[in-house]
């Protein structure tokens, strides 16, 4: 019996290749959109599932209450993880890990000891023997348990190792790390490559040799390895014994005043599962890690559930269009004896069909579109082909979608009566019924809502990227490496400044955009002692060219000169938002102190962005200091080329053995935001999906409408109805069914970028202009799918097609 319902399916397909074709084209490309999202939320919510523990690892968060906002931070003091270790039975290790670039992580240059030859890498991390143990950090050479115990001992990836030492064991080899050849160090393991899907991404691990234990500096992550019998609430709980024990005691031998004693009383400690820091990661935390964002996961799932619906949408509205062309074999066949059961079963498996065709073309669509799916996602994401859930979970997935997609059509075909089938008096599929106009409706306003979708994001992105910033980003190249200079940096400054390419130059790693070097500090008045109010503030090391290299503005006072002496040592200029918190009207000469040592404030600058514009501008100061981890040129304009290549060759007089590594400061800010990008595209991608497969089911729908009512239309046209008559006739009730599905999509669209725009301090306003456009698209796609058909249903000759009747 089945082989039978397979013969008749397989002609019926065969049989109308125009059906066919959109029916199966939509339908894989429903399925290739799902997939591939599919497989991008596997790939986000597969973060740090490898580990053997992982339901007993967790990071330690801390929160708390300042000015009435609440502080969170995932950076602790040197010994808060032995104190945890010690203090609380629940926990079996503790450790703590560095990833702040003045102490030595980031970027580094690297050299062996018997070559001249520096490279620039990045993915260094500071991290004690228990913190090596509690990330389950395995090795392929050394010892585990002695890896980071030595002072300048160093772990190395298995991929760096290949690369520096190729054949050769590694472990015993000496490294130079920024040309200080000094304080060497000693390879001691080489691990397993850390999995693409870790929060933490590093190739070098180094010990932390940092020996100040005091309880008012906050450097570190903390990471803890738990009992599998231990309550993680009433352990977060009984850990607010380290304020009361340690760090309070601690801030009033420094003679902190009460008022920051009161803020540190409001701060909780949180645990949070490992496998929870990617998705699940408060953007206040400021950990300086690349955080994926739960919501995005839910939103694509939503979009992949939806396109996947939009093509299941066109089958049903295209297989009950077509029932008058069945309708004459559900007559004859029930004539003859046949149960609705079998026609059900028919009409099933013609559904089921046609959905693992479609699977396998889907399959394919996506496997091909998968490396650029990558590029725009920035993910390593690989079809599974080789998994054991793969290959079973798609076919069982064609079975079941093909059999929910066929079901109302099938019930719905083998209901026909056979009397009224044979009498002819049967209502034509083509006059579409209220369920297809609402699947229609449904259609365009899931394809409206991404449409939108991908206007806001675009027009917010490009609000970011053109958005006054407060310094000036064009025209800045960035020289990373440069530490390796030492005392040769203010040199090799003077050089570049005689390019006539080179407008200005500034030594420093703090720079306003991602990757560069952050310190925070708590700063108050000086003349009110530890009795003022503290102002959470950052401080920078700059030089005396920072300001005019990026083209900042002062908004009163002066610059940094070399001209005062006291600059170098007691000067400090902050920015206007600092002043306000310090409740400063006039701040010029006035003292302020950090960490017991007294500043004046020389000048104000204007707020200017440092963070994503996800963050308000927060309070800031700049000191002169000696920080060389890269240079920024200011470029005249011009040749970009030329003036790069002049650069290069001082670089290899000055730097032989390190080649020039440079990035544009527009771009690092373009990357801030490479999150939006991304969205941006994937959703304008997705949208693209969703039009297509919509328009696919209208095409079809229209042309046989046209085929339906083509002798009606040609009895106009004998009777002398105009072209215009003939166009309206046919594209008037699907053009109505589009407005009704814009109406509906605005103010659903309206809420949801709404929601969406609120994760930005800095963020457009949505006018009704967008609305507009994102339905004038809508309506403007929709009608030339509609007149390709229109158009010809007009231009025909109505005699030729009534002798045909």
């Amino acid at each position: 019996m089945f082989k039978n319902y397979f013969k008749i399916a397989w002609r019926n397909i065969k049989k109308d290749r125009l059906f066919t074709i959109i029916k199966v084209g939509g339908f894989s490309l429903g399925i290739a959109a799902c997939l591939l999202i599919t497989l991008f939320i596997q790939n986000e919510v597969s973060y740090d599932e490898h580990y053997e523990k992982k339901h007993q690892l967790y990071r330690v968060i801390m929160q708390g209450e300042m000015n009435g906002e609440t502080l969170k931070s995932t950076h602790f003091q040197l010994p808060f993880a032995a104190t945890l270790e010690s203090d609380f039975p629940e926990i079996i290790r503790a450790g703590k890990i560095n990833t702040i670039e003045i102490f030595g992580a980031g970027k580094r240059g690297i050299r062996l000891e018997n070559e001249v030859q520096n490279n620039f890498e990045d993915g260094f991390i500071l991290a004690d023997q228990e913190a090596f143990d509690i990330l389950e950090i395995e090795l392929i050479e050394g010892t585990t348990e002695t890896a980071l115990t030595a002072p300048k001992s160093v772990v190395i990836s298995k991929t760096k190792a290949d690369k520096y030492f190729q054949n050769k064991k590694a472990i015993g080899q000496t490294i130079i790390l920024d040309n200080d050849t000094a304080n060497p160090y000693v390879v001691t393991g080489v691990m397993k490559d850390v999995p693409t899907n870790s929060h933490l991404q590093f190739d070098f691990i180094l010990p932390i040799e940092d020996k100040n234990a005091s309880w008012t500096n906050t450097n570190y992550f903390t990471y803890v390895l738990l009992d599998p019998n231990a309550n993680v609430l009433q352990l977060e709980n009984k850990m607010v014994s380290i304020l009361e024990d340690y760090i309070i005691p601690a801030q009033l031998e420094r003679g902190r005043a009460p008022d920051f004693i009161e803020i540190l009383k409001t701060i909780e400690y949180k645990l949070q599962p490992i496998n929870d820091i990617h998705l699940h990661s408060d953007l206040k935390m400021q950990d300086g890690l690349k955080h994926g964002d739960i919501r995005f996961v839910w939103l694509f799932a939503s979009i992949a559930g939806f396109v996947l619906l939009l093509a299941v949408i066109n089958f049903i509205n295209l297989s009950t269009a077509k029932s008058a062309n069945r309708a004459k074999e559900v007559g004859l066949r029930k004539t003859i004896g046949a149960y609705k059961s079998n026609l059900v079963y028919q009409f099933l498996t013609e559904s089921i069909l046609f959905s693992i065709i479609s699977f396998l073309l889907g399959t394919l669509l996506a496997w091909s579109l998968l490396p650029s799916f990558n590029t725009i996602a920035a993910k390593v994401i690989t079809m599974p082909w080789t998994e054991l859930w793969f290959i079973p979970t798609l076919l069982i997935s064609s079975l079941v979608v093909g059999a929910l997609a066929g079901l109302y059509p099938a019930f719905y075909l083998s209901a026909f009566k056979p009397v009224n089938v044979l009498k002819g008096s049967l209502s034509l599929g083509g006059k579409s019924g209220k369920l297809r106009s609402g699947l229609v409706i449904f259609q365009f306003t899931t394809s409206v809502i991404l449409i939108i979708g991908t206007l806001i994001i675009y027009q917010q992105m490009d609000f970011i990227l053109k958005k006054e910033l407060g310094y000036d980003k064009e025209q800045v190249v960035i020289l990373e490496g440069t530490k390796i200079l030492g005392n040769k940096s203010n040199a090799f400054k003077e050089q570049l400044l005689q390019l006539p390419h080179v407008k200005n130059v500034t030594t420093t790693n703090y720079l306003p955009v991602d990757g560069g070097s952050r310190n925070g500090n708590t700063f108050r008045m000086a003349n009110e002692g530890n009795e003022s109010r503290g102002v959470s503030a950052q401080i920078w090391k700059v030089d005396y060219d920072y300001i005019k290299t990026l083209g900042i503005t002062l908004k009163d006072g002066r610059d940094f000169s070399k001209e005062y002496a006291t600059d170098a040592a007691t000067s400090i200029i902050i920015n206007a938002k600092m002043a306000e918190e310090l409740g400063l009207t006039e701040p010029i000469g006035k003292e302020i102190s950090n960490n017991g040592q007294n500043f004046t404030i020389t000048g104000v600058i204007n707020n200017f962005h440092f963070k994503s514009l996800k963050e308000d501008i927060s309070s800031l100061s700049l000191v002169v200091g000696n920080d060389i981890g890269s240079m920024s040129l200011k470029l005249e304009k011009g040749n970009v080329n030329e003036a790069l290549s002049a650069i290069a060759a001082i670089w290899d007089k000055n730097i032989p053995n390190q080649s020039l590594n440079h990035s544009f400061l527009d771009q690092e800010f373009t990357q801030m935001h490479d999150d939006v990008q991304r969205m941006g595209q994937l959703f304008n991608s997705f949208a693209l999906f969703a039009i297509f497969v919509a328009c696919l089911g209208l095409f079809a729908l229209s042309a046989f409408m046209v085929e339906q009512r083509k002798k009606e239309i040609s009895i106009r046209l004998v009777l002398g109805a105009p072209f215009k008559s003939i166009y309206q006739l046919l594209t008037l009730d699907f053009m109505k069914l589009i407005l009704v599905s814009i109406v509906i999509a605005i103010p659903i669209g309206w809420y949801l970028m709404t929601r969406w725009l609120e994760d930005f301090a800095y963020h457009i306003t949505i006018g009704w202009h967008i609305f507009l456009l994102a339905g004038s698209i809508a309506l403007i796609i929709a009608l030339i799918t509609i007149s390709y058909q229109s158009v010809g249903a007009a231009l025909i000759q109505p005699l030729k097609s009534l002798r045909k009747e």
